[in-house]
């Protein structure tokens, strides 16, 4: 019989009340495994002749041209490509390019074309209780001494030593001794050195490993000092806080600009100390080096949702994505957010799945740590609490429901040890602690815009639509206008968000649901800035929702691999031979799909950061290190660093900057209008900057200094 067509297909669904109902019972039918179900009348049931138990055997994959999968790539582009700026009336078709889409991969699945990767079963393991009492009240008394002696938002050798030695204690109580694991190989670190040859074995998929590291790293890493080209505000209050550390201020929390959290100054200052200087540099490299720590837990989180390939996957379109690579290369916190939300998330998905205490403990650790990253990161403890309700709803039986219970207080607990220094700061200076946050929640700064029942809706629709339409308007760390993702990220985003969905109302795998509602909890630090809603969505409030966007983005894509690929028994075994025959260039058109589509992603994102957001930042941003090279050039000339000044000007450069581009970092060398009389009695040579809108100054220099030279200088864009 002849291929039926689209139309045949969508006819016999609507035939009449009972092809329909068959049609959303085999669509929705529920499971209790989180293995990708196929329609009954695909299956076969044969009785196992040892104990007469039932043996569900999947079909052999079908034989046809994967023909339906193609096509809903291709819509989904289509659709996604529609979606880039300048958007024209053509983005009503992407829209019905993608309902198109979505209608083919339910026929697809249907049909047996689609197959999604299994999350692997795992045997929970055996929960010990016990606390060693000992170490644990230690842990209470050093935490408490502690808490008392961080008073007055400065850290000292005895504070510190307290709260390393309540740490150490804390974990002694708590961690669990676990057995070596004899399945994995030992490592002789001693025998490794003494031997006198080494015998290296290179394999395929090591060679792609290591290609896809090194196409990462150049993405991140490549012309890291000049893009972006300029310093804001912002950079120089980091560099301001980085400067009084290596002057002996070792504050808690650095309350210049609304305040800051210290981790990652502190990361700064070292890297400034031991390599780069107090520099702009050193701000990206920090950033950049929290955004590469980020991807292995990016990876491990893609083996717990089904295979080693879903993790590498996620790990190569998160690495060349023009989302993450801006919001590190601006060279602020930003990249801490997602630093520490990926391994609170992934300790938390293991732990549940293994009912294992020490991944509670290493969740906590990494939920402490991330609070003295970066503020949005604040929402995590409610985000935690989220998870574990999601877990509860999901949870088999009572006895699960209350050791998920402790579990979540065993974190929390962790992670106040990790938070004990800003836990003093907010107890003292509760104003200063909370002001940057409630600034955006609430009418600290302004009256909110429209009630609540308008704001919060349209947020939450603004959040939805980051991904594939609008990533909002700031352009120091986004491209103004246009979606967060690339075309073919954004189009297997929300292929992967189906899937999931499918996959959950079959399966209700709380997994599933964790990942999918993962999304909109780290993207609330902006859906929350209920008060300023503009800035709603941002990349970098939204920063941790690189971690769950990019794990749908590659399970989007495993499928339509699977689909296309040729499959294997879940014993590993091939197919039957006939099969092979039929469908032997399957792996052929895969492989080629997937590097297209890479080559296509890696093209368009190179262009977005290193020309399009170059441009316009450069196009944006006052010329401050222009104005470094100009003091730098005076300084070198035998002039006094103390005779450099700039002229305050309304929207105009950051006097702070130029000094930093100078390396004579520290100061401000704005100078008023009405102090530039006293500096005539001043000997030397004397260095003033202008802008040539200062009408005003420029008059007044020329009648003080008669002799000067009057120097113009242009940005050079």
């Amino acid at each position: 019989m002849s291929e039926p067509t689209v139309l045949d297909y969508v006819k016999s669904i609507f035939k009449d009340w009972n092809s329909f109902q068959s049609f959303l019972q085999a669509l929705f039918k529920r499971e209790d495994t989180t293995q990708w179900a196929k329609p009954a009348e695909d299956m076969t049931i044969q009785l196992s002749p040892e104990t007469d138990t039932e043996i569900v055997q999947e079909p052999p994959a079908p034989k046809s041209f994967p023909w339906r999968t193609l096509l809903v790539l291709f819509l989904a582009l289509a659709g996604q490509q529609t979606f880039e700026p300048p958007r024209t009336s053509m983005a009503n078709l992407g829209i019905a390019l993608y309902i198109a889409a979505f209608g083919m991969a339910i026929w697809a699945y249907l049909r047996g074309e689609w197959t999604m990767t299994p999350v692997s079963q795992i045997e929970p393991g055996h929960e010990d209780s016990s606390i060693r009492r000992g170490p644990f009240i230690l842990a209470i008394l050093f935490s408490a001494a502690t808490f008392v002696m961080m008073g007055g938002n400065k850290f000292t050798s005895l504070n510190i030593t307290l709260w390393i030695l309540s740490i150490v204690f804390f974990l002694r109580a708590f961690w669990l001794s676990e057995p070596r694991s004899t399945s994995l190989p030992r490592f002789d670190l001693k025998s490794f050195f003494t031997s006198t040859e080494w015998n290296i074995r290179i394999t395929r998929s090591a060679l792609l490993v290591f290609a896809m590291i090194a196409v990462i790293l150049f993405f991140r890493t490549y012309r890291l000092y000049d893009v972006p080209p300029e310093m804001t505000s912002d950079h120089a209050e980091k560099l301001m806080d980085v400067y009084d550390i290596t002057q002996g201020q070792f504050s808690i929390y650095f309350p210049r600009n609304t305040g800051r959290e210290p981790l990652y100054i502190y990361l700064c200052a070292l890297f400034a100390e031991l390599f780069t200087g107090t520099s702009f540099l050193t701000l990206k490299v920090v950033a950049v080096i929290g955004g590469l720590l980020t991807l292995p837990y990016i990876y491990l989180l893609g083996k717990e949702f089904g295979s080693t390939r879903i993790g590498l996957l996620a790990v190569l379109f998160a690495g060349i994505g023009y989302w993450p690579s801006v919001i590190e290369r601006f060279g602020l916190r930003i990249s801490f957010y997602p630093l520490f939300a990926a391994p609170t998330l992934y300790y938390i998905i293991r732990g549940l799945r293994r009912e294992n205490r020490n991944d509670f403990i290493l969740a906590g650790i990494a939920l402490g740590i991330g609070l003295n990253g970066y503020t949005p990161f604040r929402i995590m403890p409610f985000v935690v609490v989220a998870l574990f309700g999601v877990y509860l709803l999901h949870a088999r039986d009572w006895q699960a429901r209350k050791q998920s219970m402790i579990w979540l207080g065993l974190l929390a607990f962790t992670s106040f040890i990790f938070f004990i220094p800003l836990a003093r700061y907010m107890i003292e200076f509760p104003d200063m602690f909370v002001y940057r946050a409630f600034s955006r929640l609430s009418t600290v700064e302004r009256p909110l815009p429209a009630p609540l029942w308008q704001l919060i809706p349209l947020n939450l629709w603004n959040a939805a639509k980051e991904f594939n339409w609008y990533n909002g308007d700031i352009w120091v760390h986004s491209i103004p206008g246009r979606p967060a993702l690339d075309i073919v990220s954004g189009a297997l985003f929300l292929l992967g968000v189906t899937l999931m969905l499918i996959r959950y109302v079959r399966s209700r795998s709380w997994m599933d649901l964790m990942l999918l509602l993962a999304v909109p909890f780290f993207q609330m630090p902006s859906i929350l800035s209920l008060a300023f809603p503009e800035e709603n969505p941002s990349l970098n409030r939204t920063g941790a929702a690189i971690v769950p966007v990019f794990l749908l983005v590659a399970i989007g894509l495993d499928t339509l691999l699977n689909s296309i690929h040729l499959r294997e028994k879940a014993n590993g075994e091939s197919i039957m031979s006939e099969n092979r025959r039929a469908m032997g260039q399957r792996p052929l058109l895969a492989g080629s799909i997937f590097i297209l589509l890479f080559l296509f992603s890696f093209a368009q994102n190179y262009n977005l950061v290193f020309h399009t957001y170059y441009d316009q930042y450069r196009a944006s941003a006052w010329n401050s290190s222009e104005m470094g090279a100009v003091m730098k050039g005076f300084m070198d000339r035998g002039g006094s660093v103390d005779q450099v000044w700039i002229v305050p000007f309304p929207f105009w450069v950051d006097t702070r900057l130029p000094p930093f581009w100078a390396g004579a970092p520290g100061r401000d060398i704005a100078i008023a209008p009405d102090n530039i009389p006293a500096t005539v009695e001043l000997s030397g040579d004397k260095l003033f900057m202008f802008t040539l809108d200062d009408a005003v100054t420029m008059s007044e220099l020329k009648r003080l200094y008669p002799q000067g030279t009057l120097s113009q200088f242009q940005v050079c864009l």
